[in-house]
């Protein structure tokens, strides 16, 4: 397996019924999660979520897919440069 990479993952939750996806898939590849913060944003309705993650490149591309394949949740990556 290649090396890990630090990364923040963001996730924007429009349709809360997705939640318990959501939570399953960061259970599943929780070896690898070092932080998370969730924020209800009322006003709007949605819900924020970053996650830092310790992973191969490989581990958080598949699981910013899966995440963002979820109807009504969208999920980008900001990885470091090392």
């Amino acid at each position: 397996m290649s090396e890990n990479r630090l990364a923040v993952i963001s996730i924007i939750v429009e349709n809360r019924e997705q939640s318990p996806k959501i939570n399953a898939l960061l259970s599943e590849y929780g070896i690898y999660i070092a932080g998370r913060m969730g924020v209800p944003y009322k006003d709007k309705g949605v819900s924020v979520i970053c996650v830092i993650i310790d992973a191969p490149q490989e581990v958080i591309n598949t699981l910013t897919g899966k995440i963002g394949m979820l109807n009504g949740v969208t999920a980008k990556t900001l990885m470091s440069k090392k």
